[in-house]
């Protein structure tokens, strides 16, 4: 038994395996874009992280009418999903300093806009901070791990207006966003099908996890049959 709240009716005429997708990770990227950042048109973003999460920033931001995403990944297989999904611009942060390389694509100012979609650890965070222009808006989406995850600034880094703010499940209204995503889906506008790089039976979940681990997928389904 369910209570009434927890359910959503959506139409039957989507795949499952796409529509498993809309209550975790795209949800929690597309509504950190649309729903707790605002993205506006015609502005910058930087995407920290390009795991499911990050692309669904990634696209909601293009969904919203951002006309430069910058990702951010250290794995060259990563930052080409990002390409798939929204991303104008890729800095592997392996190799060169995102910061620097995000205030360089954006003329010195830094992004209008900036999302961490990580959340294991300290520098993401930091970087998602200092890449904003002033009166910008840092979204911190990763989830950090419960304890012990420090994240040291310079006050100084915020004088200039800018606003750190958390995304909590993309801000959802399940009622409302549930259905609204797979509208976006069924008009061309959502990648789902895209999203699923592979499936697995459930027997073979712990080889799911493994490939999600070494950043090899950008999400993986179960299947039940």
């Amino acid at each position: 038994m369910l209570p009434e709240i927890a359910v959503v009716p959506i139409d039957s005429d989507v795949p499952m395996k796409q529509e498993s997708l809309i209550g975790c990770g795209v949800m929690t990227g597309v509504g950190a874009a649309i729903n707790t950042a605002r993205v506006q048109p015609g502005t910058t973003v930087a995407v920290f992280g390009c795991g499911g999460v990050g692309l669904n920033c990634m696209q909601g931001a293009a969904i919203a009418g951002a006309t430069t995403i910058i990702a951010v990944d250290l794995l060259d297989n990563k930052l080409e999903m990002a390409s798939e999904f929204g991303a104008t611009h890729t800095v592997n942060a392996s190799q060169d300093d995102p910061v620097a390389r995000i205030k360089e694509l954006t003329g010195g100012q830094g992004v209008h806009y900036a999302f961490e979609a990580i959340g294991l650890v300290e520098a993401p965070f930091v970087q998602s901070l200092l890449c904003t222009r002033s009166r910008g808006v840092t979204v911190w989406v990763g989830h950090a791990p419960p304890l012990n995850t420090k994240v040291t600034i310079d006050a100084q880094d915020l004088i200039m207006e800018k606003t750190v703010i958390a995304s909590m499940y993309g801000s959802a209204r399940p009622q409302i966003d549930f259905p609204r995503l797979l509208t976006l889906y069924k008009a061309g506008k959502l990648k789902l099908d895209e999203l699923v790089s592979r499936r697995f039976p459930l027997e073979e979940v712990n080889t799911a996890f493994e490939v999600l681990s070494r950043g090899e997928v950008a999400r993986s389904v179960l299947t039940f049959d």
